[in-house]
């Protein structure tokens, strides 16, 4: 049964029936029962359309006597086609057959197919006054007609249409449905996102303004409301969420909107009035709107009543959802299934309460699911194998069937899709390419199209997060791949495609990225790290040399997986990002410098000159990804810098410090970045000394507590930065250059500087935990501040005055004497120690700053991580003696079983552990272990043969070499090397 209220159509019952059969009420509400049954019809402003249950479908001109009568009901003359649906605009039509063809309705009533659609499958149509979209089965939406106002989507430069064009800007985004209003248009993806575009002149799209919208924009004021459903008007828009809530936005003049007023809404408002009662359907007319709750078996309607279309029997508008008045038999026998709504015109069809309930008419795009994967594994083998092929070619050569393959189906997860939640299953995913890969033949046939059809498309300007989630999706078809032993390049492209992401779209895959489990987020890791491994393994034995671009596009990637890694405290570890091939190049390149100094006369030196530049090239282009350096790698960089001009400085033992400093004044920048050498002048007389001895002396004069350079810490064990000066700025900045000499020439230095400095040095924010390390008490009282559990506290007994170093700071100049109450408590924590670590210092170590930077790229010291950065500085306290015993070496007679040497070992495991840090200082230059660790020690120890037993030992510590007397008793040996490293700590005696 259908029911009819609006303006005028004569004959009554759209010559569907004879005008006997058509019955009217009071309200001129009329109603019939049209045989065959109709399944679906549109309203449009001057043209409606039928479909009958056979396929068959009719159309009827409206409004062309002055009269109100209308044009003949005229069934069209479609040959074999059957039509399923059927959708009219103010003149014009289009129609979609059962095998997703779309047919243009012509003013002659000849239905012509639309050419440049004959190759897609429409699984949905939509049209406006002057303009029409289709949706395809593989996602894809197609606009064409007027775009006076941007309703084709377009972009603002583009003009009228009368061809289907493909809407580049939503490739990608799995859409659930498309709707079209009088100028504008919507989209809605399977996910809930609401895209809108075109005349917004009363807010209709509901951005929030009133300008016309070019490109599709999604209303973000509607995002996570779970949208099922859209219908357009004239110049408004209602909204179906799940559950049942309306909203509505745009004109509201004839109240429309149904928020009891007459105004505009900019953005989507809830319909209160229907607040509760789980509308089922929505529908808009021109100026008028229908929702239908199907639970009650009740239609309500609002706005524009001035043709009866709201079926209340008045002629007046309505800003209230009132219920619509139907005959009695409609209620007690009959099922309201769909409520239309066009033009002036209201449609409302029902069926019999027991009959077979109306098929949806919403189609929705190919998606891939478990019924679709199992007929693909247990079928390939068959006759069906062609049509598989073609499913296959469907599903992974479209962006939009994969997005909207794996989204989360349980507790409606996937309507709070947003900038940081995918809304996919990723264990479905994993399980989907695992079942796939049990069948090669299927998985290859996948990896073909995504190469051939999906990795070039991937290049797109998204207009929704939805259209990312194909970056989620892929790792795990390359993960199969991989597995089954099937080399691919699958991954370069991949690579490419995230890189050519606007800045936007990257942050928000990185959000992705960073939300994922870790297991899939591993995943992604493996992929660029082993990838990008062998390229730099191909590139180091010379199979590849044109592999620079896609290494540098892989670790970009795994530099974005890294950042990405980092946040909500992802259980990955550094050893997930490191590369060891690069230890490989290393090896290479030690070998190509040892073979260019020992051929510098022979014809292959120009040839491993360009093989070392090849290496070096290599190198520079890693550094900017430091966290695929291991922390031998780190180190084993600084000593592969270009080899440059030795600074040299001259300076006397008894002014170290005024000759050091007036050398670092006069340096050049260049001049500072050569390899330091060191040379003291006295008596006229210049001799050489290892560059560590020199760094142990003047450090040992910086931190004299007289020079009151520093402060230091509670346990006296570490230094921090005045806040009083006593000395000139520039001191601070010559302690910077020769803490950047030392860590550019290798060398330890005795300086107990905190954490915190390094972090600064690096732009890392210090925090609490790096005040504790200068002031333990304090930071133990902070925390306790900060953790205080009593939210109601108006004020804790403490002012933002404090008193550091031995000074009186206002943390809160603008507010003296201001109290810590529970409300402010951790902003006073964070000042505090931002005064302390920052604020206070912030000359002095700028200059600090300055002074290192000055000596050291940017780029070198960015390689290593605060924690790393101290350890190459300052050495570690990790001392395995045993290691060092294990790494000697022997010259001459000796050797290990040397009774020499076994005395020594003897007397050295008996000696205290200071003394044993002071000998590690006579051999070395340095009382702390290398970064690396004991290994890196190696020392030689060789006979002094010409010396007596009054000798005693010697070092030369640039090459780590012992001198050693042979001595004819352990208690000598014992004596004379407790001699030597108490009273020979580096500088050459005549």
């Amino acid at each position: 049964m259908m029911f009819y209220c609006g303006e005028t159509v004569k004959p009554d019952g759209f010559g569907l029936v004879n005008v006997n059969s058509v019955k009217f009420m009071d309200t001129g509400t009329g109603y019939f029962s049209p045989k065959p049954r109709i399944r679906d019809v549109s309203l449009g402003t001057n043209l409606v359309g039928f479909i009958r249950a056979d396929g068959n479908a009719s159309v009827m001109r409206l409004n062309v006597g002055a009269d109100g009568t209308v044009g003949k009901l005229k069934a069209l003359d479609l040959k074999k086609e059957k039509i399923r649906l059927i959708r009219c605009g103010e003149a014009g039509a289009v129609l979609l057959t059962y095998g997703g063809r779309v047919l243009s309705l012509e003013k002659a009533y000849v239905c012509r197919p639309i050419k440049e659609l004959s190759n897609e499958t429409v699984i949905q149509v939509a049209c406006g006054n002057h303009h029409f979209m289709a949706l395809t089965n593989d996602g894809k939406l197609f606009t064409w007609g007027q775009n006076s106002s941007g309703q084709l989507g377009l972009g603002r430069d583009e003009s009228s249409s009368p061809s289907p064009q493909f809407l580049k800007s939503l490739c990608g985004i799995p859409l659930a449905q498309i709707s079209a209003g009088g100028d504008h248009s919507f989209a809605l993806s399977l996910s809930g996102a609401v895209f809108g575009w075109g005349r917004n002149n009363a807010g209709q799209l509901g951005l929030g303004h009133t300008d016309d919208v070019y490109s599709p924009t999604c209303v973000n004021n509607l995002s996570q409301k779970k949208t099922i459903s859209i219908s357009c008007g004239e110049e408004h828009t209602a909204t179906l969420s799940k559950g049942g809530t309306v909203f509505t936005f745009g004109s509201g003049r004839f109240g429309q909107l149904g928020h009891n007023s007459l105004q505009d809404e900019l953005q989507p408002r809830v319909v209160s009035e229907l607040w509760g009662l789980s509308v089922s359907q929505i529908a808009c007319g021109r100026h008028h709107t229908l929702a239908l709750v199907k639970l009650s078996n009740t239609i309500y309607s609002f706005g524009c009543g001035e043709q009866g279309q709201l079926g209340n029997g008045q002629r007046t508008n309505q800003s209230v959802p009132l219920p619509v008045q139907l005959p009695p038999v409609s209620s007690n026998s009959h099922t309201l299934e769909r409520i239309i709504a066009g033009g002036n015109r209201s449609l409302i069809m029902s069926s019999p309460q027991n009959s077979e309930p109306e098929p949806n008419r919403r189609r929705e795009i190919v998606t891939l699911g478990d019924r679709m994967i199992k007929r693909w594994v247990t079928e390939c083998e068959s006759n069906q194998w062609r049509m598989i092929k073609k499913e296959i070619k469907t599903v992974f050569s479209s962006l939009a069937c994969i997005n909207g393959s794996f989204i989360i189906d349980g507790c409606d997860r996937h309507y709070q899709t947003s900038t940081h939640f995918s809304g996919l299953d990723m264990e479905s995913v994993k399980s989907a390419f695992d079942r796939l890969a049990e069948k090669e033949s299927v998985l290859l046939e996948v990896r073909k199209v995504v190469e051939k059809d999906l990795l070039p498309t991937l290049g797109f300007k998204a207009a929704g997060v939805e259209a990312l989630r194909v970056f989620l999706i892929l790792p795990e078809l390359l993960r199969v791949l991989d597995e089954l032993g099937h080399e691919t390049k699958l991954t370069a492209s991949y690579a490419s495609a995230v890189l050519s992401l606007n800045p936007g779209m990257l942050g928000l895959l990185e959000n992705f990225w960073s939300e994922l489990p870790e297991t899939f987020l591993k995943t992604i890791v493996k992929l660029f790290q082993t990838s990008s491994g062998k390229m730099i393994s191909e590139m180091t034995y010379g199979k590849q040399n044109n592999m620079y671009s896609p290494l540098c596009t892989s670790l970009q990637v795994l530099q974005m997986l890294y950042k990405a890694s980092c946040r909500n405290q992802r259980k990955l570890t550094p050893g997930d990002f490191i590369i060891n091939e690069i230890n490989e190049l290393f090896d290479m390149l030690y070998a190509v410098q040892t073979d260019i100094t020992n051929a510098l006369w022979t014809v292959d030196l120009n040839a491993l000159l360009l093989q070392k530049q090849h290496y070096m090239q290599t190198l520079k282009l890693l550094i900017s990804s430091p966290y695929v350096f291991t922390m031998e790698a780190k180190y084993r960089l600084l000593k592969f810098r270009e080899p440059l001009v030795p600074f040299r400085m001259e300076l006397r033992r008894t002014a170290l410090l005024e000759d050091c400093f007036q050398c670092l004044r006069n340096a050049s920048e260049q001049a500072l970045k050569g390899w330091l050498q060191v040379v003291y002048c006295e008596n006229f007389e210049k001799s050489d000394v290892n560059k560590r001895d020199f760094f142990h002396n003047a450090f040992k004069m910086l931190l004299d507590p007289e020079s009151k350079m520093f402060m230091y810490n509670d346990t006296k064990t570490l230094i921090w930065f005045p806040v009083e000066l006593s000395l000139p700025e520039d001191t601070y900045f010559f302690l910077g250059l020769l803490c950047g000499l030392a860590f550019y020439n290798n060398s330890v230095v005795p300086i107990p500087i905190p954490l915190a400095l390094f972090k600064k040095l690096l732009d890392i924010e210090p925090t609490l935990d790096d005040f504790a390390e200068i002031s333990p008490v304090e930071a133990q009282s902070l925390r306790y501040i900060r953790d205080y559990s009593d939210d109601d506290a108006e004020n804790m007994g403490m002012i933002y005055t404090i008193t550091w170093n031995d000074k009186q700071v206002e943390l809160d100049p603008d507010e003296p004497e201001k109290a810590v109450t529970s409300s402010n408590k951790n902003v006073f924590v964070d000042t505090y120690v931002d005064y302390v670590l920052n604020k206070s210092v912030e000359r002095v170590f700028n200059e600090f700053k300055k002074g290192f930077y000055k000596v050291c790229e940017r780029s070198m010291v960015n390689l290593f991580q605060p924690e790393e950065l101290r350890g190459v500085m300052l050495g570690s306290e990790e001392y395995e003696w045993d290691v060092l015993k294990e790494n000697a070496t022997y010259e001459y007679v000796f050797d290990e079983e040397h009774p020499t040497i076994v005395l020594f070992w003897e007397v050295f495991d008996e000696l205290p552990d200071q003394d044993k840090k002071a000998f590690l200082l006579f051999v070395t230059g340095f009382d702390r272990v290398p970064i690396l660790g004991m290994a890196e020690v190696k020392m030689t120890v060789r006979p002094l043969c010409y010396a007596t037993q009054d000798y005693l030992p010697q070092a030369l510590t640039c090459h780590t070499i012992l001198d050693l007397p042979i001595y004819q008793s352990k208690e000598i040996l014992q004596m004379k090397l407790t001699e030597a490293i108490h009273h020979k700590r580096g500088f050459w005696e005549d």
